[in-house]
């Protein structure tokens, strides 16, 4: 009997070192990195281009209420690319968020947008496509 068991927290121990280090099958990072600091640093960046154009464009329309927020954790990057060839520095970047109610971080919405970023700074929306709207407050 102690060699089954012994044998199962063994292969059970094995078999968890050998899963990916992904949050459980999502992938968000585990640890820190160049990447993800320099990441992290751009959401903070953009965050109130986003929440200025969140709030100029659909929402208005179905929240009477409040203004969503947006968490710069709560952004997801889709894509990112230059427009006018290597080292060009009219860039964009594509990503889908979650605005939130604020207060609780309850989510209100899902998003895709896309902003071209260039000198200056100069930040654009290009594009913004609603995805989808939550029940607000969930039941």
């Amino acid at each position: 009997m102690k060699k089954g068991l012994s044998a199962l927290v063994i292969s059970i121990t094995l078999l968890l070192f050998s899963l990916p280090k992904t949050g459980f099958g999502i992938n968000e990072p585990l640890q820190d990195s160049n990447e993800l600091r320099l990441q992290d640093m751009l959401m903070l960046m953009l965050t109130p281009y986003i929440e200025k154009d969140l709030n100029s464009y659909y929402y208005p329309k179905i929240l009477r209420d409040f203004s969503p927020h947006v968490t710069p954790w709560k952004i997801e990057v889709i894509e990112t690319k230059r427009v006018n060839g290597f080292r060009g520095f009219k860039l964009q970047i594509t990503f889908k968020i979650e605005p939130t109610d604020g207060g609780q971080y309850i989510p209100v919405g899902k998003d895709r947008m896309t902003y071209e970023i260039s000198y200056g700074p100069d930040v654009k929306l290009i594009n913004h496509t609603h995805l989808k709207t939550y029940k607000y407050p969930p039941e």
